[in-house]
């Protein structure tokens, strides 16, 4: 079944994790500004779904979001769309005196609106970037817990031979403590991170990732549309692995994204995919503005300073493919990017097992 429109719109907006969380200054001070621009006494930042507006900042004597012109004598807003353009909400001022909205008081509300846009996007952006390199410590620790565990047996079981001699028995005993250190130091780790509610370890289940690829890819359809792009599946039958399904699809969006916002208006991204050696390859390729040789080597680094500009001057936050590499690595598998050098498009590989 294909989502409605409506359905996707909701599903952005739960992406921005902003529904009953408290207010914040930022956009407190953001609403301050856009009452301060229109010389009024009330302003505000609302969300909506079909059942509640949720007020992330408010100013002046309004309870709740006023939805029609006629709740104040004078009312202007601006609507707060994501970048796929959704629209999510708006910003608002209002008075119950009258006044006339000049176009430049307006053009400045619309940029406050992208202002707030710009901080919930950069706010989500960090935020799957941290549970990314958490979820994969936290593998890494638990991974790491079995052989410690195996050198505490062994050196227990080392030391209890018959007729040891007694420095080999010492020594033993110190790699049995010292094993049993680490490994308590572990579980804490561990402990702490199963405190935070959702598993760090990816699900095993039985997924089909052309389904996966025409998800991610619906989700996107605005961006798309905004560029006249099109993205080409070409894989024709269900391509079945084990792994999970969530991260997967935030692996695929992460990258799909990236080809969008680097390729120009009208260009089409391919996407196919092989299989090998008990495992699976899907290439994205775009026809975008490439990267050079010297982007190739830091272009999963933190922040790095690569030479692409967006074609249409969307935003980028250098976290996107640093979170798809994390991902990747949680599933035990190996993402990398080839390019044949400025404005000759990029392809990224992701190679996942099969099982």
């Amino acid at each position: 079944m294909i989502p409605s429109d409506e359905t996707l719109r909701l599903e952005k907006l739960k992406y921005y994790e902003i529904f009953g969380t408290p207010a914040e200054s930022a956009f407190d001070q953001i609403a301050q500004l856009a009452a301060e621009i229109f010389d009024v006494p009330n302003a505000g930042i609302g969300f909506g779904t079909e059942e509640e507006i949720f007020m992330k900042a408010q100013m002046g004597s309004a309870i709740g979001l006023p939805l029609k012109n006629d709740t104040f004598t004078f009312f202007a807003s601006a609507p707060l769309m994501s970048p796929e353009g959704y629209p999510l909400g708006l910003i608002y001022v209002a008075d119950s005196k009258f006044k006339t909205a000049e176009a430049q008081q307006l053009k400045m509300l619309s940029n406050l609106a992208d202002m707030v846009m710009e901080k919930l996007e950069s706010r989500i952006a960090v935020r799957k970037a941290l549970r990314a390199y958490d979820d994969r410590l936290h593998v890494l620790v638990h991974d790491l817990k079995n052989p410690m565990t195996t050198i505490s047996l062994q050196s227990e079981l080392l030391g209890r031979i018959p007729g040891i001699d007694e420095k080999a028995a010492l020594i033993a005993g110190k790699i049995n403590a010292q094993s049993k250190r680490m490994i308590d130091n572990l579980n804490g780790i561990l402990s702490a991170a199963r405190k935070e509610g959702n598993s760090f370890k990816p699900k095993k289940d039985k997924v089909d990732l052309k389904a996966i690829l025409e998800q991610v890819k619906l989700a996107l359809n605005l961006s798309l549309k905004l560029k006249n792009q099109s993205v080409l599946i070409d894989i024709k039958e269900p391509v079945e692995i084990f792994a999970d399904p969530d991260k997967l699809a935030t692996i695929f969006s992460e990258l799909l994204n990236n080809a969008i916002k680097f390729s120009p208006v009208g260009k089409e991204i391919y996407i196919t995919h092989e299989i090998a050696d008990n495992a699976v390859t899907i290439a994205i390729k775009d026809n975008g503005v490439g990267l050079t040789e010297e982007d190739l080597e830091k272009v999963f680094m933190k922040f790095a300073r690569l030479s692409p500009v967006s074609t249409n001057q969307e935003n980028t936050y250098g976290l996107g493919l640093i979170t798809a590499n994390a991902l990747v690595d949680i599933h035990k598998g190996k993402l990398w990017v080839e390019s044949d050098g400025k404005d000759l498009g990029t392809t990224f590989y992701v190679t996942l097992p099969i099982k």
